[in-house]
């Protein structure tokens, strides 16, 4: 990326190579790739530098809008303060700060605890479902008993699903809950992280 600066002011940014007009003189789009670093700054002419260090993971935060400046001789491409995601829910409100309702209930916008929560749900019922047919006929079939195998298997569905639950719960900070999710290599040589993960399928 290119930025056209006169007068210290950024006044074009160029995201890919293009011809272009400058004080009545065409110039092409190869002289981005042809022209020296030098040869192309003397008409104003900036290789964009990125300094994204503010910009966080958009899973967790709000990132503002990439800005540009020229300062002290370089075009910057950067990113404001970062701001973290709600936790916790909280009830919808217009611009009057008046309740939002829908068929005459407060609407409720999901925190990011509620949002991880509902796929560990989502999960979970994903996995039980195949089995569920196990339970059904213990209780249709008199006399039938669920292998101790899949009763084994759909316990710690339930288990790992409300460890999990809790650990989410127990966040005070974004922070706190992206780190649940980040795998870090262990001593064995393997990766783990912090919220335990569900068991194997049973075939």
């Amino acid at each position: 990326m290119y930025a056209l600066v006169i007068k210290n002011s950024i006044e074009k940014l160029f995201a890919y190579p293009k011809g272009f007009v400058l004080n009545g003189n065409q110039y092409p789009a190869d002289i981005f790739t042809k022209w020296s670093k030098a040869e192309k700054e003397a008409i104003g002419i900036y290789e964009v530098e990125f300094n994204h260090s503010n910009k966080k993971d958009e899973e967790y935060y709000i990132n503002t809008n990439e800005q540009f400046k020229f300062e002290n001789n370089k075009v910057i491409s950067y990113f404001g303060t970062a701001t973290p995601k709600a936790l916790e829910d909280k009830n919808a409100v217009d611009e009057d700060n008046k309740p939002i309702l829908q068929d005459g209930k407060q609407v409720v916008i999901k925190g990011l605890k509620s949002q991880k929560k509902s796929i560990i749900k989502q999960q979970a019922s994903g996995l039980l479902a195949p089995t569920d047919w196990y339970v059904v006929k213990a209780n249709e079939v008199e006399g039938y008993t669920i292998p101790a195998n899949i009763s084994s298997f759909r316990a710690e569905v339930r288990t790992k699903s409300n460890e999990m639950e809790s650990m989410i719960d127990a966040c005070t900070t974004v922070d706190e809950l992206k780190a649940l999710y980040e795998y870090t290599k262990q001593q064995d040589g393997t990766t783990a992280r912090p919220l335990p993960t569900f068991p194997k399928e049973v075939i």
